[in-house]
């Protein structure tokens, strides 16, 4: 360790101003001098805080492209099987109110920036659950009402900060329940349709990581037992994954309702139609209309 540390206390000691500020800025004056400059990694108190600093940064990366998978799923599908339009409204609900929060308390942005940008990508996903599930306009009323919801969540005048915290309080429930609808739907079904592994697994890790830079940045415990409750539904949601992974579809999949009608549109433009066959006759041509 002390050939490692003088071949490398020559760089540390002599880091370019932007790279040292925003090293300090994550790590703290204390823990910025004893990782970096003087490279003691016997600090697990600075260890832990460094570990739990990349953690959330790689959460926060992570997050911006956790749900893409389950976009173009939806996108390339046109169908909303196996996916809860009530899930993803709990859980953007609960990431709005949290996000709020986590903001107006001041915490470092490390600790929660992944809620902005997942609930982005919630609002798209729900959006289009709608829209796929033949209730275009109500795509609408839920984006506006989300918008109004966010103005009076951010601001002081409407909202105080002893109101958004019995409102963060609930939005850790509305994060639990959320997860309920998605497992009852999977379970439901018997498969878990459009539903993207890799959102599901990578909620799962993400999860689990925030429990631990929860423990170590912010003194929250409103904070801490949500994480532990969603840790939980995600590993059964994950494990539903796995169980049903190489299942066939669901059981009531989109594709046979729509050839219904097909079909039926086809007979009647032909003038033919299946309880109009004589009996006496072969069905097998009158029925393929």
């Amino acid at each position: 360790m002390d050939i490692l540390r003088s071949t490398l206390q020559p760089i540390t000691h002599n880091l370019p101003s932007p790279i040292r500020n925003t090293a300090i800025s994550f790590l703290g004056n204390q823990c910025y001098k004893a990782l970096i400059h003087d490279i003691d990694l016997s600090n697990t108190t600075c260890l832990k805080l460094a570990i739990s600093k990349g953690l959330g940064i790689g959460i926060i990366g992570a997050s911006a492209v956790v749900k893409i998978p389950q976009l173009l799923k939806l996108l390339n599908s046109r169908s909303s099987e196996g996916i809860s339009f009530l899930a993803y409204l709990l859980e953007t609900a609960s990431y709005l109110i949290s996000l709020a929060y986590n903001f107006r308390q001041g915490f470092p942005f490390s600790t929660f920036g992944e809620t902005a940008l997942i609930a982005v990508q919630n609002v798209a996903i729900a959006a289009l659950v709608l829209q796929f599930g033949g209730r275009g306009p109500a795509a609408a009323v839920f984006v506006a009402g989300l918008a109004a919801a966010g103005y009076a969540l951010f601001s002081e005048s409407v909202i105080d900060m002893r109101m958004l915290s019995y409102l963060q309080a609930g939005a850790g429930v509305l994060g639990v329940a959320s997860k309920a609808p998605q497992i009852w739907t999977v379970w439901q079904q018997g498969g878990t349709g459009q539903l993207s592994a890799f959102a599901v697994f990578n909620y799962l890790l993400g999860s689990l990581s925030r429990i631990f830079t929860t423990l170590q940045e912010v003194d929250d415990k409103l904070i801490l037992y949500g994480f532990i409750a969603g840790f939980a539904l995600n590993a059964v949601l994950a494990a539903q994954m796995v169980y049903y992974w190489n299942s066939p579809s669901s059981k009531a999949t989109p594709a046979t309702k729509v050839q219904r009608p097909a079909k039926e549109a086809i007979g009647m433009s032909s003038g033919v139609s299946s309880s109009s066959s004589p009996k006496g006759k072969s069905p097998s041509t009158r029925r393929r209309g």
